[in-house]
């Protein structure tokens, strides 16, 4: 318990710079890979805290070591998203998006500014741990392939080798001042769907001279569907959402072709590989019978997240530790994505989840939604937690 008081004791001390690190973050948002403004101040509050271990990797990337007493015993990543997204920030707040257009609805401010306070904490205690902790700052994880694979395939786990990574994400649903964990499979691969089908226009008042690609789309989406609820073991979690649906004829006008764009998702590869398979068959199936073309394209997009058991019921406990096992909960599969997914196909990794929601203080929005905003105590928390998460890792 005298470690865990003494990380809080740090974390309260720098709170009031955690906040305006957040800020200035939150009011300077930038797009998936396009944040050069934001790793220039990262890397700019790094070395004014005499951090010298620094790598860039990705373009817009940071790979940061802390050494503590024999560097090469055991390391730990800890990583942090730095990206933003292309929405218009509603909040009328003193450090509301400067950047219109672009805002920080999924809390990566967050994220990074927690790590930020992390490298500052440890950064003052090397002669007290052993091993190392690095310090990983991703862009690009709203946006495929994911700042997290290009990280990956830059040799980010390696040199030094990772040994586990933890991970931790703001949760608007979860109150302040409450984490939240789950072992096992957590969270859903994505896929993109990209569809054209295209047919032969014509007058609405002539559909026998026409090809019509509405009613072809229509009946695929519908059978798209039932690959999910037909084929997809009952047990098994997934998602197939159309969101997007353009078909630029008229209340007289059958249009040549129509353009859909979807999601899909699960848990479980095997599935999600025939279940590809079984699309691209279907489609062209239902196109070819109605004497029509289709352009069904797949991007395959993050993998699913796994979280190593053990290392998630090694940081639980210490959670437990550090912040009381009445503030501690388990969390419920999500299908959602994420990248950090990733990172828990190459090593042993945990991702857990920070509360941020404040309904006194009406703080109650969700991620990637223009009110999305934070309870700012969940920083000092935040910061906190990771630190004694990442020290406690090094000793297990």
């Amino acid at each position: 318990m005298e470690l865990a008081l003494k990380i809080k004791a740090a974390a309260t001390d720098i709170a009031e710079e955690l906040v305006a690190i957040r800020r200035h973050l939150h009011s300077h948002p930038e797009l998936s890979f396009q944040e050069y403004n934001t790793v220039a101040y990262v890397k700019a509050q790094l070395e004014s805290m005499g951090i010298t271990r620094i790598k860039s990797l990705a373009q817009t990337g940071l790979e940061v070591l802390i050494e503590g007493i024999n560097p090469h015993k055991k390391v730990v990543a800890l990583r942090a998203d730095m990206d933003a997204l292309p929405i218009l920030e509603a909040n009328e707040v003193t450090y509301k998006s400067k950047n219109i257009g672009v805002m920080h609805a999924c809390g990566h401010d967050v994220h990074t500014a927690c790590l930020l306070g992390v490298a500052k904490i440890l950064n003052t205690i090397t002669d007290q741990f052993e091993g190392t902790v690095k310090l990983i700052f991703q862009p690009g994880e709203e946006k495929l392939p994911g700042g997290a694979s290009v990280m990956i395939a830059e040799g980010v786990l390696e040199n030094p080798n990772v040994n586990a990574i933890i991970g931790q994400h703001v949760m608007p649903l979860i109150p302040v001042g409450k984490i939240g964990f789950r072992s096992g499979l957590y969270m859903a691969s994505t896929d993109e769907l990209y569809v054209t089908i295209k047919g032969k226009g014509g007058h609405g008042a002539m559909p026998h001279l026409c090809i019509d690609p509405v009613v072809i789309s229509a009946q695929m989406i519908i059978a798209l569907q039932q690959l999910v609820s037909r084929q997809a073991n009952p047990i098994l979690p997934s998602v197939l959402s159309f969101g997007k649906v353009i078909a630029n004829g008229a209340t007289n006008v059958i249009p040549n072709e129509v353009y859909l764009e979807g999601t899909f998702r699960t848990l479980d590869e095997l599935w999600r590989k025939r279940a590809h398979e079984l699309m691209l068959r279907t489609a062209k199936s239902i196109a070819e019978g109605m004497g029509a073309e289709v352009n069904f394209e797949i991007k395959r997009g993050y993998p699913c997240l796994h979280n190593n058991p053990e290392l998630t019921a090694r940081s639980k406990a210490a959670a437990i530790e550090y912040m009381g096992s009445e503030n501690i909960i388990d969390l419920d599969i999500w299908m959602a994505a994420e990248d950090f997914a990733y990172y828990s196909q190459e090593t042993t990794a945990c991702f857990y989840r920070l509360g941020t929601r404040n309904e006194a203080k009406g703080i109650t929005s969700g991620v990637h939604t223009p009110s999305f905003d934070i309870d700012e105590n969940a920083l000092e928390i935040g910061t906190g937690l990771m630190t004694y998460l990442a020290l406690k890792e090094l000793s297990a």
